[in-house]
């Protein structure tokens, strides 16, 4: 039996702790140190056995693991990125890839140029409900895409705002949120070329936004809406709705509509809804309409993306997700920032 695949942590905050449960729940796997100069981390790392350092440059030299987590906050990612880089450590990046599309597509050229595969956490795309949307797209079952709906509203807890960063710009749903939504629609629709969008912030009254409203146009002509809410009690988000993490209580409702010429598939329950053919019967809306459910088996994305990370280090597949396309999901972000901030419609 191969020996497992030595994971290096950079950050070891609530978001850390997740992949390093992942790293030990997933064979093949074993964590090799942590970075992160806290005291909590350092007692995570004792708590694991493995060796604590309070900067990342001086773990990956002593560790020499075989890959990499990066999971600190945005501003550190290229440059922590980077470190992997030079030292020839496949990583994955936590999203977002950087602060910026520029340093997205800076630390996509560093890694092509010395050949170390770096991959972003937008861990969706390796939840199989989402690829089996994907493949339906891609089949043509629904024709030409029409219209695409997304709906993301929830309440956070008031005390989620106790830190301060979350309650100023830059601490929202846009971009902490956001990103997840546009990432998946980019997966599964194609890219978005503009978008146009209005912000609120008039419920908690903080700076940083907490509604959102956009409308966004894909470079395959299809068009859609999406609504991002932090203060809504509502079940309509893809945490609430997918079964995805077991600490959010699931509710039986759907978030999104994929609509095309041919049919339509709602997310996450995957309900194909399609007009049934009758003889004499225009196809239209006096014709009845059938639902099927595309089926799926259901797995851990998190645990998913860890094994496709496993076969990125050995070089056997590129990285589902790169610097450079997790850079366009960020800058269709910013593009939202920067229309809800000017009135326009922004390309992307």
């Amino acid at each position: 039996m191969a020996d497992p695949l030595r994971i290096a942590l950079v950050g070891a905050g609530a978001f850390g702790r997740k992949h390093v449960s992942v790293i030990g729940a997933v064979p093949g796997f074993a964590l090799a140190g942590i970075a992160d100069p806290s005291l909590a981390a350092r007692a995570l790392a004792e708590q694991h056995d493995v060796p604590w350092f309070a900067e990342a440059g001086a773990m990956l030299d002593a560790v020499r693991p075989d890959g990499a987590i990066v999971v600190t906050p945005n501003h550190l990612h290229l440059p922590h990125g980077l470190l992997c880089i030079e030292r020839g450590v496949p990583a994955i990046i936590e999203k977002p890839v950087a602060e910026s599309p520029e340093g997205g597509e800076q630390l996509a050229a560093a890694a092509e140029t010395a050949g170390v595969p770096i991959m972003v956490g937008h861990h969706r795309r390796h939840n199989p409900i989402v690829e089996a949307a994907r493949e339906v797209v891609m089949s043509g079952q629904l024709g030409r895409i029409v219209g695409v709906n997304l709906t993301w509203m929830l309440r956070k807890p008031d005390a989620y705002f106790d830190v301060a960063w979350r309650r100023e710009l830059g601490g929202g749903p846009i971009l902490i949120n956001l990103v997840h939504e546009v990432d998946v629609l980019r997966f599964i629709v194609g890219d978005i070329v503009s978008v146009r969008a209005m912000t609120a912030n008039a419920m908690r009254g903080f700076p940083v936004e907490d509604t959102v409203a956009i409308i966004v146009r894909f470079a395959n002509g299809a068009l859609g809406t999406v609504i991002v809410s932090d203060v809504a009690e509502s079940p309509w988000s893809w945490e609430l709705t997918s079964g995805e993490n077991p600490m959010y209580p699931r509710q039986p409702a759907d978030c999104g509509v994929i609509a095309g010429t041919e049919g339509s598939l709602s997310l996450p329950h995957l309900d194909l809804w399609r007009h049934v053919e009758q003889p004499g019967v225009e196809r239209g809306w006096e014709a009845a309409m059938q639902r099927a459910r595309v089926p799926v088996t259901v797995d851990d994305a998190y645990h998913r993306q860890l094994r496709h990370f496993g076969r990125v280090i050995r070089r056997e597949e590129a990285p589902r997700v790169t610097a450079r396309d997790a850079a366009r999901s960020l800058a269709v972000c910013l593009a939202v920032v920067e229309s809800a901030r000017t009135g326009r419609e922004v390309g992307v």
